[in-house]
């Protein structure tokens, strides 16, 4: 196989860190780096990325907040009549593509959504997350948190088309010549790190074809901003190397699925890790555990937005290291919420359940709120899982389990008013979309049934 490589040349570096952009230094920069279109980038219900692009001379229409497009053709949002919407761009997500590096170059902003009589359109996702964090803040909280990202490369037919052939035959940690993906992710970390990721650390999965990118923390905007930016490099770069990238939860039955473990930790206004208690066992301070409490409580529910399809349920069974079992640990076993060892005051709470189909604005919307939630009510978790428990249930399933299917999940979430409250007018969409989505899913017969039925009946 052929293999295109992304040669990214040194740029100059305009954002200093904590520094925020202004018009000026958006224009400016346009102008030296001789940028020819701007992407208004902006997430539907379903997380799916979305763009309207101009042209540079549209650029102070945008930075205005004067840009309008029609939303009644986009997932979850209008009806006709209401159609109209502004495209208010977050200047700090500027940034340009670095696979675009010679004519034509393409910079971006993602937007939040405000209908025409200047108020925010109650179900733009970035929205229901700021209204969180908001929550949030009003107790003193910031929500910092850090995923681990898996996803799968797949070798492409004779017209481009995505295959279910894996790239390699490697297992974890591998590396070359094993490790087919090794230049893959390289020129996923270097074009990542143009665009002003700091990435922690890169390898191959425990899955053939399966490969994993992990960055630094980040506040919870910040961070959702960067998921989606993350999953658009990802497949930019692997078409590069004529590959495809997928974050379908379980694309291959027969070996693990592809989650993204939620690390997360509450910081108060001068930055200090409030979960850390160097008194406690596991270092965890008393408001961490409520957060846990609050995690677990309310997990049955979260699923429905963490695990949002009818693949994510084939991952989220026994065998798979992926969680089951409603409870938590220390141990790598695959509880729902693990407890890293603490490194320094570095205390985390690691949600194992989230898989990368899940649109991120509402996952760490719902997370926030059950911890929150937790928090106001003083809900202990129950007692910590330990490894033999955890062995037992690998291959049997309990009562306090997760949902095992997408219409369950449906099910728990119009019953958590807690949750449901977090979405806010997301829900009734949310809930609409998932409904058509199993309906269709269950009219069809699949190539398991036809294989196991059609002789023996």
């Amino acid at each position: 196989m052929r293999l295109f490589l992304i040669k990214l040349k040194p740029r100059r570096r305009y954002l200093v860190e904590g520094k925020k952009y202004t018009k000026a230094d958006i224009q400016r920069i346009v102008a030296d780096e001789d940028i020819k279109f701007i992407r208004l980038q902006f997430v539907d219900i379903l997380g799916a990325l979305k763009n309207v692009a101009i042209t540079v001379d549209q650029l102070d229409k945008a930075l205005n907040g004067e840009i309008m497009f029609d939303g009644s053709s986009i997932s979850g949002f209008v009806r006709m009549e209401e159609s109209d919407m502004y495209l208010i761009p977050d200047l700090d997500t500027f940034v340009s593509f670095p696979w675009r590096t010679h004519q034509s170059k393409v910079a971006r902003l993602i937007c939040d959504i405000y209908k025409t009589t200047g108020e925010p359109y109650g179900d733009d996702p970035r929205g229901v997350l700021k209204h969180a964090i908001a929550e949030a803040e009003t107790m003193g909280y910031a929500f910092d948190v850090r995923p681990e990202f898996e996803f799968f490369l797949f070798q492409t037919d004779e017209n481009g088309d995505p295959t279910t052939i894996t790239h390699d035959k490697a297992g974890y940690f591998d590396l070359g010549p094993m490790d087919l993906g090794e230049n893959v992710r390289r020129d996923m970390v270097l074009t990542l790190e143009e665009m002003g990721f700091k990435i922690r650390a890169s390898h191959h999965e425990d899955a053939p074809g399966q490969h994993e990118i992990d960055f630094e923390s980040a506040d919870a905007i910040t961070m959702a901003d960067q998921i989606v930016t993350f999953k658009l490099v990802v497949k930019v770069v692997a078409q590069k190397h004529g590959l495809h990238a997928t974050f379908m939860p379980k694309p291959l039955s027969h070996i693990n699925g592809s989650g993204m473990h939620i690390n997360m930790k509450l910081k108060d206004q001068n930055g200090k890790n409030i979960f850390y208690d160097a008194q406690d066992p596991l270092k965890l301070s008393q408001t961490a555990y409520y957060f846990l409490g609050g995690l677990l409580a309310h997990s049955k529910a979260i699923t429905a937005i963490t695990n949002p399809t009818v693949n994510s349920y084939k991952r989220l069974v026994p065998g798979f290291e992926a969680p089951v079992h409603i409870g938590w640990s220390t141990s790598n076993l695959s509880p729902l919420v693990r407890i890293p060892t603490v490194r320094g005051e570095e205390a985390l709470l690691e949600l194992r359940s989230p898989d990368p189909s899940c649109n991120p604005y509402l996952g760490l919307s719902v997370i926030l709120k059950a911890g929150l939630d937790g928090i106001n009510n003083k809900i202990m978790p129950p007692e910590m899982m330990n490894s033999d428990q955890l062995r037992a249930i690998s291959n049997i399933l309990s009562e306090d389990t997760l949902p095992s299917d997408l219409k369950e999940a449906i099910i728990e979430l119009s019953k958590d008013p807690v949750i449901k409250e977090a979405l806010g007018n997301v829900y009734d969409s949310y809930i609409k979309a998932k409904g058509f989505e199993w309906d269709a899913y269950q009219k069809q017969v699949h190539a398991w049934e036809v294989d196991t039925y059609t002789s023996r009946y």
